[in-house]
């Protein structure tokens, strides 16, 4: 996706709850179970390896932060969720097309919205939307344009998880951007609360404006046919002012949520659980896209066995894993079974691929070197991998950076090797002329939940058949990404040579942007999903090309090019694209699968108290 969308990401599965508590409102108004209508009450658990990576909605980037901020972040436009989607269905466009949110409509040039030959985008705010204060406060134009300012902000791991969709689009971003980098480059200027809102309040984004405290106007640098999409991202929620007491991203903050949605978070404790129950100062009138339907959201943390989790659900105990692949062994008993809370879902990302640190001093600088880079591509046994995830039912082996069914896809595979098993003899050649006759050693960071594990350790495996030695190094899912993209610290010795990424485009259809300039445009900042710090004027060339091309196809031949050239320098390894399987626990109903957050919607969860 990111993405991001970020969107780096984990599959995983689905949701649940625990009984059911008294209805909400008067039983009159209360759907019955047995008719097939939403019940009301209940508390919905949630297992997960680590949880989160962010609770602060500028950083958060992955799928397990999108689930979450779900329930008490919203934006101006952003998605509904839609049980009967499958992909190319009409479920599913419903599902990826942007609506309104905060917004009254969403903005178009038949009603005003989008004007100045599309570089003027005017969202027009719902009365009644309130943060969850004593008392309730209207969300203003303000509280976005605060989001935006912290997009650039110089906490650790606080940055916004894509800023080039907004430095590329809005004007004036990428100079407020550098002058905050710059400004708190000097180290007479701590990263303070005060000091960092203070830089933010004395600054503006000169493509940013609030006419009055319930209308924001964005405007662009050139036309942007995917700006609603980059507008329906979690990081474009809004900010409230009390968010200017702390560091962004820091404990403080996350123990000081504040929530527009229908729930709020009412207990932390990190590494242990989140808990959030129903927000009072939520209205089902102003926002079409989620409800209340459970009580309760618990969010367990520290399950790291995906076969602990899965067995939890079957007994009723848990009912969704946030950060976990479903047990890989489980699947064809699952799929054999026919259960009607498991189900395996048509999707397109790349889960996992290999990503190359660029800029690693270590074995001689290894990875700054394309042969090294291509004797991997050879080595890796993809076939080993997808069994690892539960074999062809629930993933496909892929060979692009763009998977296929989105813009720009064509099939093509540079390094081919026999049934995708890998070829140690093409892989020892290339690495004996790369300088490395009798192998190398290096490092290989990893998420240290069981199936990331053992998908580690069928690639250690298939590449020491041609001398590629691979050391693990894992980490939990809540730390990984931020250590994945902690580029100020990358290029020193021991960090990590290679690691598993996660991708899923942040958005379906016309999603260029979503994929090949998240991956290899250039942009070593922190937190970038260029892991490796990869530079090029010719890719971010053919980026431009694609991004202001006037049509589709023609974005598509651009973005296609810029696929071809980043295999022909082995920037990663594409392994597969994982389909999603969900299994939840019997009591679970309604909106499960969302492909836009890339994990169940929670707001669309009910609880049949008769299971």
């Amino acid at each position: 996706m990111t993405l991001l969308t970020k969107r780096i990401a984990a599959v995983a599965a689905a949701l649940l709850a625990a009984a059911l508590l008294a209805a909400c409102g008067s039983s009159s108004n209360t759907p019955s179970a047995s008719s097939g209508k939403p019940v009301y009450g209940g508390t919905l658990h949630i297992v997960a390896a680590s949880g989160p990576d962010h609770l602060d909605t500028v950083p958060a980037y992955t799928t397990y932060d999108y689930e979450l901020s779900r329930a008490y972040a919203r934006q101006l436009v952003s998605y509904p969720t839609d049980p009967t989607t499958v992909l190319g269905s009409a479920a599913w466009v419903k599902s990826t097309t942007p609506t309104a949110d905060v917004a009254t409509v969403v903005p178009s040039t038949s009603n005003g919205g989008i004007t100045d030959g599309g570089t003027l985008y005017t969202f027009h705010i719902k009365t009644g939307v309130d943060w969850d204060t004593t008392p309730p406060r209207q969300v203003t134009a303000e509280d976005f344009i605060r989001q935006f300012k912290a997009y650039c902000n110089p906490a650790p791991g606080g940055f916004v998880g894509n800023p080039l969709y907004s430095e590329s689009t809005i004007v004036g971003m990428t100079a407020y951007c550098n002058a905050e980098l710059a400004y708190f480059a000097n180290p007479k200027h701590a990263a303070t609360a005060a000091d960092i809102t203070n830089f933010q309040n004395t600054h503006t984004i000169p493509g940013l404006s609030a006419p009055n405290s319930l209308t924001l106007q964005i405007k662009l640098m050139h036309p942007a046919s995917d700006f609603l999409n980059i507008m329906a991202m979690p990081f474009a929620s809004a900010r409230p002012v009390e968010y200017d007491n702390y560091v962004p991203n820091s404990l403080q903050l996350d123990e000081h949520t504040l929530s527009d949605g229908p729930y709020k978070i009412s207990s932390y404790i990190p590494g242990k659980s989140i808990t959030l129950v129903r927000n009072s100062a939520w209205k089902q009138s102003t926002d079409p896209l989620r409800h209340q339907y459970v009580s309760t959201i618990v969010v367990t943390e520290g399950v790291t066995s995906a076969a602990t989790q899965l067995a939890d659900m079957e007994a009723g105990t848990q009912d969704i894993p946030m950060d976990t692949n479903i047990d890989p062994a489980a699947i064809p008993g699952l799929l054999a079974s026919k259960v009607p809370n498991f189900k395996v879902w048509a999707w397109d990302d790349t889960i996992p691929y290999v990503v190359f640190n660029l800029r690693s001093p270590d074995a001689g600088g290894a990875m700054s070197k394309l042969l090294v880079r291509q004797a991997v591509e050879y080595g890796v046994s993809k076939i080993a991998v997808q069994k690892v995830y539960g074999g062809p039912s629930v993933s496909k082996i892929i060979n692009t950076t763009i998977p296929p069914g989105n813009v720009g896809y064509v099939n093509f595979n540079l390094y081919p090797t026999p049934q995708n098993n890998g070829n140690p003899a093409m892989c020892k050649s290339d690495l004996t002329k790369a300088g490395y006759p009798h192998g190398v050693t290096l490092t290989y960071m990893y998420q240290n939940d069981s199936v990331d594990t053992s998908a580690f350790t069928a690639i250690q495996a298939s590449l020491k058949l041609c001398g590629i030695n691979l050391i693990g190094k894992s980490e939990p899912a809540s730390s990984y990404y931020t250590d994945l993209g902690n580029s100020p610290v990358n290029n020193k010795p021991g960090t990590y040579d290679m690691a598993s990424g996660e991708w899923i485009p942040d958005w379906f259809g016309n999603n260029g942007r979503t994929i090949i300039p998240a991956f290899f445009q250039t942009n070593c900042t922190v937190n970038t999903v260029n892991y490796g710090c990869y530079s090029s004027a010719k890719m971010d060339n053919l980026i431009n090309e694609a991004e202001t091309a006037p049509t589709v196809a023609q974005a598509g031949s651009f973005w296609h090019q810029a696929d071809l050239l980043a295999l022909q320098q082995a920037l990663i390894v594409p392994i597969q694209s994982q389909l999603f399987p969900i299994y939840t626990s019997a009591r679970v109903h309604g909106g499960v699968w969302s492909p836009t957050i890339g994990d169940p919607d929670i707001t669309n969860i009910w609880l049949n108290p008769s299971s």
